[in-house]
């Protein structure tokens, strides 16, 4: 063995134990946002207490007693707020995140398999979707239709935040449409639509799944910016944004730690597990 031979096995010994360390903490953070998750959705089955439910005679109480993450400006539980406040962070994120992958890779598919026309006025349409400033477009939506809820936002979110989806699904099209499967189903008989559903779809798999966990991840972190603008879920309905938005007070921001502190910390749990599931997987896919 020269001494080639031992430098590009030494380098793939380095790569493997890199990816095994990842590998690791992508299943540290899975469990951790698992458990998290888990207790949200169960909230009604673990605390039996209305998160809206104001006491005058138990205003801004720090952690203790009968309420173990204190309570708010209203005498709410905070501890209560976080569980359902994540139910309805994490439908948010989830119901977008399906959202924008559905019309982005029906978009990206389509442009990618059809090419000619329908690639050039479907890309020039996801164009004119990245032209527009996420945050800013969904923040005057919301303020022109501030009855609309959580579906409002979940719809708004979906239909502004497909273009970077379409574009990567068209990418990882292109390089597939002429491989021998897809090929040989044409050369069957298959038409345009049997092919992109039967043969293509499953073959985008990886890249939707990876895109899909960093989507997540966004929707989550929009959520957060938007309810602490004011612009996310109505105001009085448990959220984590809505939870953040109390830091806005400088009191609350400096002596009321724990109202806006757990739902921080929830959103940065989340956002990182995300990212290191998605990086595992991206690892795995290659």
């Amino acid at each position: 063995m020269n001494r080639f031979d031992v430098r590009s096995q030494s380098s793939r010994l380095r790569a493997a134990d890199g990816n095994a360390k990842h590998f690791r903490i992508a299943a540290v953070c899975a469990g951790v946002a698992a458990v998290l998750a888990l207790l949200c959705l169960l909230a009604p089955l673990i605390v039996h207490y209305d998160p809206n439910r104001i006491s005058l005679r138990e205003l801004n109480r720090p952690p203790g007693g009968g309420h173990w993450l204190g309570t708010d400006k209203g005498g709410r539980d905070v501890g209560v707020r976080l569980l359902y406040g994540g139910r309805t962070t994490l439908l948010i994120g989830a119901a977008a995140t399906l959202l924008i992958g559905a019309i982005g890779t029906a978009v990206g598919l389509t442009a990618a398999y059809l090419g000619g026309w329908a690639d050039a006025v479907l890309m020039r349409l996801t164009d004119l979707v990245l032209a527009f400033p996420f945050l800013i477009v969904v923040t005057v939506v919301k303020s022109l239709w501030p009855g609309g809820g959580v579906p409002a936002l979940i719809s708004v979110a979906g239909l502004l935040g497909w273009g970077g989806f379409a574009r990567l699904i068209r990418a990882r099209t292109l390089s597939e449409k002429h491989s021998d499967y897809v090929l040989a189903a044409r050369a069957l008989g298959a038409g345009p639509l049997r092919i992109m559903l039967r043969h293509l779809l499953p073959a985008l798999l990886p890249v939707w799944t990876v895109q899909g966990v960093w989507t997540f991840a966004s929707m989550l972190a929009a959520e957060s910016s938007l309810g602490f603008l004011g612009f996310g879920v109505p105001a009085g309905e448990p959220s984590w944004g809505n939870m953040l938005a109390e830091a806005a007070s400088l009191q609350t921001l400096r002596h009321e730690w724990w109202v806006w502190a757990p739902a921080g910390g929830c959103v940065v749990v989340m956002i990182l597990a995300a990212h290191a599931v998605g990086e595992a997987w991206k690892i795995v896919y290659k």
